[in-house]
């Protein structure tokens, strides 16, 4: 991106509306969506630029993509809020080195502070997850303020270990599309923007769009391979949704894996992913897929084969 488009960047998302997943009404709550300030990588208040925060995070698969810039020498800098939600918003921001034309965009997810979380459904989505040693655990199931924090910890280490897991695995012969995980720090999480680099536009999600009967049958059958591809890493998505699917240049993208689960360390996998797959399979029923096609016991039981549990 150049520097001169960030105007109109600014202008975009500083007018554009917010956009919680779940539950609209929490915004007017009055709850803060700003992270805790940090005080090593606080903007510079002049130009909202802070340094790279590459050298001390944790870093995404090998090789990394050649669009990233991981100079140490790079500045971040702060165009908006892309999404916010429960327990975490989304921004974006232009990592560049500066006097150079190398730069690009990122997706930050941030989750907040243990007093500004809402985990209203992480007790289920946790089983199977556990720590070694027992204070954190007692922590956690008491929801201390401690636990809580122990427990955002987990989500943002879960999503980003689950999206490390499924680039790889895209990157080969199986078909799925996630955004790159670029590096977690803390409970920060920075991905790969999915959408249009130039003007900054995210891509829609699957929720926005009306497809012709063609492109729907080819979005469903993009999906059943998605969700395939995570049985067989043992996973489902948890929380798998029309609003947690984009659709970039015709290709469906999985996003939002913080509850992802194990569908056989958790008691409740296999019903976490039968609900997955209902939910999707209605959107696309009532917007003309046969029901045949989309029956959810058949596509249910079809998964839970590739996950080795049938």
């Amino acid at each position: 991106m150049r520097n001169h488009d960030l105007p109109a960047l600014e202008r975009r998302t500083r007018g554009k509306s917010r956009f919680d997943d779940d539950e609209p009404q929490f915004l007017k709550r009055g709850r803060p969506t700003e992270p805790l300030a940090d005080p090593d990588t606080e903007p510079d208040p002049d130009t909202g630029e802070r340094w790279s925060s590459w050298d001390d995070a944790v870093h995404g698969p090998q090789p990394h993509p050649a669009w990233l810039v991981t100079e140490l020498a790079a500045k971040d800098t702060e165009l908006g809020v892309l999404k916010t939600g429960k327990e975490a918003d989304v921004h974006l921001v232009r990592r560049a080195v500066p006097d150079t034309n190398r730069s690009c965009l990122l997706a930050v997810k941030r989750y907040r502070d243990p007093e500004h979380r809402l985990f209203h459904r992480d007790a289920g989505y946790l089983e199977g997850r556990r720590v070694r040693r027992s204070r954190e655990n007692r922590a956690m199931a008491s929801r201390t303020a401690f636990g809580r924090q122990m427990i955002a910890g987990q989500w943002a280490a879960a999503e980003f270990a689950a999206l490390s897991r499924l680039w790889e695995i895209g990157a080969g012969h199986d078909r799925i599309a996630v955004p790159y995980p670029v590096q977690l720090r803390g409970t920060e999480l920075m991905l790969e923007f999915v959408g249009d680099t130039e003007s900054g536009e995210a891509a829609p999600r699957l929720a926005q769009l009306r497809p012709e009967p063609a492109e729907l049958r080819d979005l469903w059958a993009q999906l059943v391979e998605a969700l395939r591809v995570l049985a067989r890493a043992g996973y489902a998505h948890g929380d798998l949704s029309p609003y947690n699917l984009l659709v970039h240049r015709g290709r469906l993208v999985v996003i939002d894996l913080p509850q992802v689960v194990d569908v056989v360390a958790n008691p409740q996998g296999p019903e976490f992913l039968a609900r997955d797959v209902r939910v999707v399979g209605a959107w696309f029923a009532a917007r003309g897929l046969p029901a045949e096609q989309v029956d959810p016991a058949v596509v249910t039981g079809e998964l839970l084969h590739e996950a080795g549990l049938r």
